[in-house]
């Protein structure tokens, strides 16, 4: 099923959907990079062409294999709604770009959250049996409740400012086929209580990585948690220290995203 029909199916199969335990199914796939496609990514979210793959691409191809794990009828939660409260990547190695990857996802680790409940989306990629990269995402059901309030800190100086442009959205979502109608356009948005469409998650992740490009070691872990939403178009402060970096709204100091990296 293509995946504009995934999308469709979630929305007309929300109201069936009441909670309860997540799936044992999974979804695998054995895929090859195209590198048409893997250029207009990198050129989307900043990276450069070269022979290895930028650590945030393999969940893009494992993404098709999520949304059909999250639109199953056995999945217990609406996919409109859910809330990616954050993405954590391990990379056991650079993965070349011709070599040819087996793709697993499953679901796991339901558990409360002060705002409802939570759950991990996890991908794997395996060459020649060998595990070489795995992606968790966590994501939100909401179910009432305010969260934790917690004191406002000033913002790291940044490192760099960068301009998002209103299109980026509809860019990220051609690449990553991830189109979610609160990233596509303004009208979409408002339906889902957005003033303006917001950029997607993992694009600003994947923006945030792009900055690394060439210091980062061969095997490393990076682990984002999505804060406040960035509301397109923006300019968004970028800041580092080499071992954490944040992106920053920057006039009101509030976070967008905050990150890990651990060699």
């Amino acid at each position: 099923m293509g995946l504009g029909l995934l999308y469709a199916k979630a929305g007309l199969t929300a109201f069936l959907r009441h909670g309860g335990d997540l799936p044992s199914a999974t979804r695998s796939a054995d895929v090859v990079v195209d590198r048409e496609h893997l250029a207009a990514y990198n050129a989307v979210c900043g990276f450069r062409i070269g022979e290895t793959l930028p650590v945030t691409y393999p969940h893009v191809l494992g993404f098709p294999l999520q949304l059909e794990l999250m639109t199953d009828r056995a999945f217990p939660f609406a996919l409109p709604g859910l809330v990616h409260l954050g993405n954590r990547i391990a990379q056991a190695r650079p993965v070349a770009v011709e070599e040819p990857l087996a793709l697993h996802v499953s679901t796991g680790n339901l558990r409360p959250h002060d705002r409802g409940t939570q759950f991990d989306v996890v991908t794997t990629a395996a060459v020649a049996g060998e595990v070489v990269w795995t992606g968790t995402s966590t994501y939100l059901k909401r179910e009432g409740g305010s969260g934790s309030s917690s004191s406002a800190t000033p913002p790291p100086a940044p490192t760099g400012v960068w301009r998002v442009p209103a299109d980026t959205g509809r860019r990220y979502a051609r690449v990553s086929g991830d189109r979610n109608p609160i990233h596509l356009h303004p009208v979409t948005a408002k339906a889902f209580g957005f003033p303006r469409a917001i950029a997607h998650g993992m694009w600003t992740k994947a923006r945030c990585l792009a900055a690394f490009e060439g210091r980062l070691p061969d095997a490393f872990e990076v682990d984002v948690r999505f804060k406040a939403p960035v509301l397109l178009p923006a300019t968004v402060d970028f800041s580092t220290d080499g071992s954490t970096f944040a992106l920053h709204h920057p006039k009101t100091g509030k976070p967008h995203l905050t990150g890990t990296l651990t060699a």
